[in-house]
């Protein structure tokens, strides 16, 4: 019989099993291969991310990881920025990249990108980009507009994540602050894993996902993936009776406000770092992945018309509740972060706050200037 828990439990668990109150990982890419596919749009918060389950690292560390090929950045699962681990991004795009590009057509059809034109852009990018060339996006739209293809702008996107998609294309090395895009197969080996049945992969990555991100619901998995609900059914079933995959322990359940949530118990859950708040972005994978079972708020009456979705901004977080939101701004001389908490603070609380602000701030370099608004 499936035990209940409380959200509380629940969250407490997320916590620990994300490495955000358990024992740090020693480095961001081992953050990345836990959590397998880190949603990363906004690239510096999604830095902050990482370095908050990793052991004592930088924005330039981060940066570093990435560029010395840690992970690379690109389009998957839904689509959306991603970080994702070399290894695993040519499963991952077989297993969901058809249904992203399956779900483009109407829009591709209205900005000009016809059949044609979604094979012949990936063509050009193999010839410009070959022999382990990097390109910006700012290179490669002349070179798209000589071709006849659409662009600049959102049709050259289009046809760029179609390639991503496709696993012709990946992130390069970042050039300042600019993104690059190499050849996948100049960048990445071949791998077993790029042979797997689509079966295979399925259960791969939702034992992924809920080693990961657990406990979660197959709607949360759902929402993450892109995958259907079917495919998530069969696949968990699976994981609950058999160790399919090697080294795979079989699932365990709990019910929690009516849902029964997903985990594997070999993970580490173990809090062994007393924070009491996080600054989260809105896309941080503890944040955003799970609708129904995530951070409560504790003031449902707080206006919340202030967009936390803008860039540099996400929702604070103290003793496992949502208590607010945050902006980042991060310059030379400063970082700024302004807190809005939606009620009033106690002191602890606020200290949590205070300290969760100034691992920000270092992550950055700049002096910390804290703002409570």
């Amino acid at each position: 019989m499936t035990r209940t828990v409380t959200r509380d439990w629940v969250i407490r668990r997320r916590l620990a099993t994300q490495r955000l109150s358990s024992a740090p990982l020693p480095h961001a890419a081992d953050a990345v291969r836990l959590l397998t596919c880190v949603q990363s749009q906004d690239a510096p918060l999604a830095a902050h991310s990482l370095a908050m389950r990793t052991r004592n690292i930088g924005y330039a560390g981060v940066l570093a990881e990435q560029s010395a090929g840690g992970w690379v950045r690109t389009h998957i699962l839904r689509p959306t920025w991603h970080h994702v681990a070399p290894e695993d991004l040519r499963w991952i795009q077989g297993l969901t990249g058809p249904k992203v590009e399956g779900a483009m057509p109407a829009r591709h059809q209205m900005l000009g990108i016809t059949p044609e034109f979604k094979e012949r852009g990936p063509e050009l990018l193999r010839e410009l980009l070959a022999g382990g060339k990097a390109m910006t996006r700012k290179e490669i739209g002349p070179e798209f507009a000589a071709a006849g293809l659409p662009g600049p702008g959102e049709p050259m996107a289009h046809q760029l994540i179609v390639a991503e998609v496709r696993a012709v294309i990946c992130s390069g090395p970042p050039r300042g602050t600019e993104h690059t895009y190499v050849l996948v197969d100049d960048v990445i080996p071949a791998a077993e894993s790029d042979t797997w049945s689509r079966e295979r992969s399925l259960v791969e990555l939702t034992h992924r996902f809920y080693a990961g991100h657990g406990p979660a619901s197959e709607r949360d998995l759902q929402r993450w993936s892109g995958l259907t609900l079917t495919e998530i059914r069969s696949a968990t079933a699976e994981l609950t009776t058999s160790t399919t995959l090697q080294s795979t322990h079989p699932l365990e359940s709990v019910e929690c406000q009516g849902e029964t949530l997903w985990f594997d118990p070999s993970v580490t859950a173990r809090t062994s770092r007393a924070h009491t708040a996080y600054l989260l972005s809105t896309f941080d994978e503890a944040a955003l992945t799970y609708p129904s079972t995530g951070f409560s708020r504790r003031n449902h009456d707080a206006n919340r018309t202030r967009l936390v979705s803008e860039a540099g901004g996400g929702i604070v977080v103290v003793d496992g509740h949502d208590i607010g939101t945050f902006k980042r701004k991060a310059e030379a001389k400063q970082t700024t972060v302004t807190i809005r908490p939606d009620d009033d603070l106690t002191s602890a609380e606020r200290g949590g706050v205070v300290e969760a602000a100034e691992f920000l701030a270092a992550f950055h370099g700049p002096p910390l200037n804290l703002v409570f608004a």
